[in-house]
């Protein structure tokens, strides 16, 4: 008895415990620097702060002991990645050189990089140099095999991670084929299904990890796909110990309480490097150098109390000069100020303006077009290039496509469906907040939807009645220069690339246009983003003036007026 409880001390003695940080950002939109270059204002998350808390974890554990990883769109959001992107193309990628800087071990492509198209995140995949970009669902049409890496091996201090990179499938329904040419993007849990199992047999590793730039509502159907499908995966697949997801903005942890139990941690640090998610694990190692337990936990680390890292600032500053005089160049001027809060309870000139711009472009006959950010203002006085960032948000081609009268209306009645509540009294809301379900994600706040599927028309003169349900509420008069509007004729309408390619649905389920036929409708599409036409229109005029065309109105007017009064306190406090 004595030799015995000798040798199991020994034994006890001999195993050891190694405690690791999986650290991951997502959605960092370009959100590399303090500061803000489309408001011109001090900013809030940042790289520069990630930097500083990846430090504090290396000076805590050590540097094996922490694996940094990304989880996509990170090439669009702020003009510090739209300038590299199109415009300073002949250096290695800033971003590709701070996630080096910063020591980052993978990164899953996300829908907002494949948007800025082939010949830029090919470029910035070969400048990541030995940064694995993974993406194991997104498929060469030419081999049937990944395009991209489809997992990472991660080995440090004689344990083994695998990092496995998915993303939502619904690339074809958001962008433009010519973006993605030659790829297919598998369902998730299918792709996971064939992954995983090869994975866990052939590299036997000590922990897998889902890098899944998808959200947690698998319940919304994107046309034909399924967009947030990371929680799926995680009931489906088994074998995960941790799972990254990003792409709805959401902050989320399996492991508050708030959510339903699962084997695997599940994390999700929302957007513009905000937050920083953390997974720790600790395993228990044999002397014989085998794992033999592993605790599996998970937090969210708030990161805009930290100062941002002054190496990386001194390192990056060049770039971040160079941006500043970018953002700060005079395009014009402005007679007055453009609210985008005033889109939401009627006409606004904020709206006009992009609808006059698009009408000029294209040569359409209708304009249809929403609020891409919830909450923006272009003051009066000098238009710089910073405003064209907040007139508009993202990097879509302007079509130019064919409807029926019939399709348009029906457009506009799942529009303002999504848009406006069903009211009886003025005692009610106008605009459809969430209640009890789940909000729009990120910074669209109490309302259920988003707002950049708040689409209005140009060129047509109509009626809202927000007393009635979809498919009654949209009265159209007449064209707007006093012309008949006929459901029978066809029409050339103004969209985006996002809404042509069937975005948000309007033109599918609300138009009614099959996802397959909505390719031969483009009449014509510009061969560069509609934000550049925007800077050279604008160039152009030398300025702008708010004017708002009252082409719609909401009606009964009796009920809006005090109902519009409430909810803008609701939604800006104002």
């Amino acid at each position: 008895m004595t030799i015995a409880s000798s040798l199991l001390g020994a034994a006890n003695t001999a195993a050891e415990e190694l405690t690791f940080k999986i650290a991951a950002t997502s959605d960092v939109h370009g959100n590399f620097f303090p500061y803000d270059f489309i408001k011109m204002t001090p900013g809030n998350g940042s790289l520069a702060r990630v930097a500083t808390r990846v430090r504090q974890l290396r000076d805590s554990l050590g540097n094996d002991r922490v694996i940094l990883l990304d989880n996509g769109d990170i090439l669009q959001g702020q003009p510090t990645a739209y300038y590299y992107n199109f415009i300073k193309t002949d250096v290695p990628h800033p971003t590709a050189r701070m996630l080096n800087y910063l020591s980052y071990d993978a990164q899953t492509i996300g829908n907002h990089d494949v948007e800025t198209g082939h010949a830029v995140y090919d470029r910035y995949r070969a400048d990541l140099g030995n940064l694995p970009l993974l993406g194991a669902n997104v498929v060469d049409r030419s081999t049937g095999k990944p395009y991209l890496q489809p997992y990472a091996v991660i080995e440090r201090d004689g344990v083994k991670v695998v990092v496995l990179g998915l993303l939502t499938p619904a690339i074809p329904a958001w962008l433009p084929e010519n973006l993605w040419s030659g790829l297919e993007f598998e369902d998730m849990v299918e792709s996971a299904r064939k992954w995983v199992p090869y994975i866990l047999e052939n590299e036997k590793p000590d922990l897998l990890v889902g890098l899944f730039h998808s959200g947690h509502d698998s319940g919304k159907m994107t046309g034909e796909w399924r967009e947030n499908a990371s929680l799926l995966v995680a009931d489906q697949v088994p074998g995960f110990d941790m799972i990254f997801m990003g792409h709805d903005h959401t902050l989320y942890n399996s492991t508050d309480g708030k959510y339903p139990e699962s084997k695997a941690v599940i994390l999700n640090p929302a957007n513009s490097a905000g937050y920083l998610a953390e997974g720790e694990v600790t395993f228990t190692r044999n002397a014989d150098g085998k794992i033999v337990d592993k605790k599996v936990s998970g937090l969210l680390t708030p990161l805009n109390n930290l100062k941002p890292d002054s190496a990386f600032m001194q390192a990056f500053h060049p770039e971040q000069q160079e941006i500043k005089e970018f953002v700060s160049r005079r395009l014009g001027s402005s007679e007055g100020d453009f609210s985008v809060r005033d889109a939401y309870f009627g006409p606004s000139a904020f709206m006009t303006l992009l609808h006059d711009l698009q009408l000029a472009i294209s040569g359409a006959d209708i304009s249809l077009a929403a609020p891409l950010s919830f909450d923006a203002l272009i003051k009066k006085g000098d238009l710089r290039m910073s405003d064209m960032f907040t007139l508009y948000k993202y990097e879509n081609m302007l079509y130019t496509i064919s409807m029926t009268g019939q399709e348009i209306k029906d457009y506009l009645e799942m529009s303002y469906s999504l848009w406006t509540d069903v009211m009886k009294s003025a005692d009610d809301n106008l605009l459809l907040f969430s209640g009890e379900k789940t909000a729009a994600k990120g910074d669209y706040a109490k309302l259920l939807n988003p707002s950049y599927n708040f689409d209005s028309a140009s060129g047509i003169d109509y009626t809202v009645d927000v007393t009635k349900p979809q498919g009654e509420k949209i009265n159209i008069i007449s064209m707007s220069d006093g012309t008949p509007f006929d459901t029978r004729k066809v029409y050339k309408v103004a969209v985006n690339s996002y809404r042509g390619n069937g975005g948000g649905d309007l033109l599918t389920k609300g138009a009614g246009i099959p996802h397959d036929q909505l390719k031969s409708r483009i009449l014509s599409s510009t061969d560069k983003d509609l934000r550049y036409y925007l800077i050279k229109e604008i160039e152009k005029r030398g300025s702008i003036s708010p004017k708002v065309d009252t082409n719609w109105r909401f009606i009964p007017e009796d009920i809006v007026a005090p109902a519009a009064r409430r909810d803008r306190k609701v939604l800006f406090g104002d």
